[in-house]
């Protein structure tokens, strides 16, 4: 009995003496971070569901007000936040290549459609990758994809007359996030893989549940996703996998198997799945742009020099479905939600969308109910709102970047005597969340102000404090596309619909601590009523 005491003393000592050692990786250089509880670390409050992610990203920030950047431990794993504005600009610009890839958090082995995409890739492959792809997401591949947006949208439409028609008083309360989703889920259908997908009448079709799976982050996947950007080589041990082998084949058979029916069949239709198609034969070029083809919006991240070159590398099967896939979580999850609080904020804000509405009734009959590339481009104050929506609701709430070669941020506050490196095989985060809602660059930023981004005000917006699509050269490839699709659904639904709380309504908004994604707690409910 006394040498199983022992024993356990001596465990106990041990544990406690490993702990002492991990989490002190931030005191011995002064950068200063919140009290961690091991072996979560600074992540028990999220794991238990208890608080959402953005509400841990906004606590660390506002802990330490003056420093340039704070400490936060992910489990046993030390990531740096960054606050400085200055050192966000080295490190997503200037030294770039100090920070060129994002943490793995799944093994390219047991989930290839989802560790060989162009979001896990790494070094030499993702640029590669990177300059391969490019030339699909220009101005000018968007105008192609624009109509495919307005057919779905019609379909959208004419679901959502026939049920609000059917009421007593021409008014359904709808869950804004469960639409929204619908309605990316079957553009990616047409505008990916050429299918006509019908999710508002088809409400539980193949195309639907495979994306909602593959996308929706629920316990149990955070979990999952949680071991395995901590403990990666636990999660290689025990092979998991965020994805079942269901999701992995419906994938590779929908993408393979349209490539091949349109070989054989000599099928030629301007989607991603062409576009995957001419990159496979080293078709793709990158094109001079013109003054016809301009950006979709201010939210825009313009392509760098890293994914101007020409590649003539030759890209497996395997990494063209990855490529796709990305495509389609991007699209189904990221884009819906941005939709979802879009209609949200113009049910709060009654005068932005009255407003909005006007400007696009202006268009539409000017354009004689005609939407193109062009007339969705040139309308100033939906791009102010879809642009103000992007700040208060950014897709991705941090940017990681994980770092290749040591490198030196400084001195993290003015009391420390040491500067603090960044090791090789570290992360960092760049809270744009908090960065967004912060008054020193945005004043009054939990105000929902459209004017911010009008042709007056925009110069005001320091550069580097605004990053919806992310920055530097790994920013996202598909801006312009989500800009489009916001933009398209907001035109055809306000033109015909008016959007306001209704009791179910979240006011305040919350965010569900469920999961890592951005969802409102008891769901994205709004009333719309059919427009005389």
């Amino acid at each position: 009995m006394l040498l199983l005491l022992v024993w356990v003393v001596a465990a106990g000592c041990a544990t406690w003496l490993y702990f002492r050692q991990v989490y002190s990786r931030f005191s011995r250089y002064g950068v200063r971070s919140l009290r961690p509880l091991p072996p979560f670390g600074n992540m028990a409050r999220i794991t238990m569901r208890q608080e959402h992610f953005s509400d841990s990203i906004e606590k660390l920030y506002e802990a330490f007000p003056d420093d340039r950047f704070v400490g936060r431990y992910e489990f046993l794993n030390p990531m740096v936040m960054i606050k400085d504005i200055e050192l966000i600009k080295k490190i997503a610009v200037r030294d770039f290549e100090h920070f060129l890839d994002h943490r793995a958090f799944v093994d390219e082995q047991l989930d290839p459609f989802f560790g060989r995409n162009l979001f896990a890739l790494k070094g030499q492959e993702w640029k590669d990758m990177r300059s391969t792809l490019s030339p699909a997401f220009t101005s000018s591949k968007m105008r192609l994809m624009v109509p495919f947006m307005v057919e779905v949208g019609e379909k959208m439409m004419e679901s959502l007359r026939i049920n609000m028609k059917n009421s007593k008083n021409n008014s359904i309360d709808v869950d804004c996030k469960d639409l929204t989703t619908r309605y990316a889920n079957d553009v990616i259908a047409s505008c990916a893989f050429g299918l006509k997908v019908d999710s508002h009448t088809n409400r539980d079709n193949e195309f639907y549940k495979m994306g909602k799976v593959a996308s929706t982050f629920d316990f149990n996947q955070l979990l999952k996703f949680l071991l395995l950007i901590s403990w990666p080589n636990v999660s290689k041990v025990l092979r998991v996998s965020l994805f079942t082998p269901a999701i992995k084949n419906f994938f590779l058979n929908l993408v393979l198997g349209t490539m091949s029916d349109r070989e054989a069949k000599q099928i030629v239709r301007p989607d991603m799945i062409h576009l995957l198609m001419e990159a496979k034969k080293g078709r793709l070029t990158h094109e001079e742009k013109s003054a016809a083809d301009a950006d979709a919006g201010f939210a825009t991240v313009e392509e760098s020099s890293v994914g101007k070159k020409n590649i003539d590398r030759v890209w497996s099967d395997t990494d063209l479905v990855a490529q796709a896939v990305v495509f389609f979580i991007a699209g189904f999850e990221a884009i819906s939600a941005a939709m979802s609080f879009a209609l949200y904020e113009m049910a709060l804000h009654p005068d932005v969308q009255e407003r909005l509405h006007r400007e696009i009734r202006e268009y539409d009959d000017r354009n004689k109910g005609a939407i193109d590339y062009t007339s969705i481009q040139n309308m100033p104050y939906l791009d102010m709102v879809v642009s103000e929506v992007l700040r208060l609701w950014p897709p991705a709430l941090a940017l990681d970047r994980l770092c290749v070669k040591d490198y030196s941020l400084g001195k993290a506050n003015k009391e420390c005597t040491h500067d603090y490196v960044v090791r090789k095989g570290e992360s960092i985060m760049i809270p744009a969340w908090s960065i967004h809602r912060d008054p020193a660059y945005h004043a009054r930023p939990l105000q929902f102000d459209p004017e911010r981004f009008s042709d007056e005000r925009r110069h005001l917006i320091k550069p580097f404090t605004y990053m919806p699509f992310g920055l530097g050269p790994r920013n996202c490839i598909g801006s312009r596309f989500a800009l489009c699709e916001v933009k398209v659904l907001l035109y055809q639904l306000l033109l015909q619909v008016q959007v306001s709380p209704c009791e179910k309504t979240c006011i305040p908004a919350k965010l569900s601590p469920d999961t890592f994604n951005i969802r409102m707690k008891g769901g994205h409910w709004l009333r719309f009523t059919l427009r005389e």
